[in-house]
């Protein structure tokens, strides 16, 4: 195992990734605010999905040279998924947002960390 992605590309579309998702959440669009009210996470809580989406991101791109970060923050992102699975789940969303959105970012999420820091 090793502190720093090797390579690094999939470390930077991950981040990519999260940083998108970070700008759509700041006001959720509406696919976006569709899946929170489909998992019923309560609305008073929204506004906190943006910043811990841009942490992801930049959890990522430091961890490009701050040995550990990226690993540690790949793991988060990981939990972070395993929970809004289900969420899905427990809100019987067998839909789009589960098997596509979710279940497709957790693959994702996997295979960076095993590529990039254990294989």
């Amino acid at each position: 195992m090793t502190l720093l992605p090797d390579p690094v590309w999939p470390v930077i579309v991950l981040a990519a990734i999260s940083l998108v998702d970070a700008v759509l959440c700041i006001k959720p669009v509406r696919f976006i605010a569709q899946c929170f009210e489909d998992v019923k996470w309560p609305k008073s809580r929204w506004w906190m999905m943006a910043p811990i989406k841009f942490a992801a991101t930049a959890g990522l791109i430091l961890g490009i040279w701050i040995p550990g970060l990226a690993a540690l923050t790949t793991v988060c992102l990981v939990a972070y998924f395993v929970v809004a699975i289900t969420m899905h789940i427990r809100a019987r969303d067998f839909g789009r947002n589960l098997f596509v959105n979710a279940i497709g970012m957790l693959v994702l999420c996997v295979a960076t960390g095993v590529y990039c820091f254990v294989v």
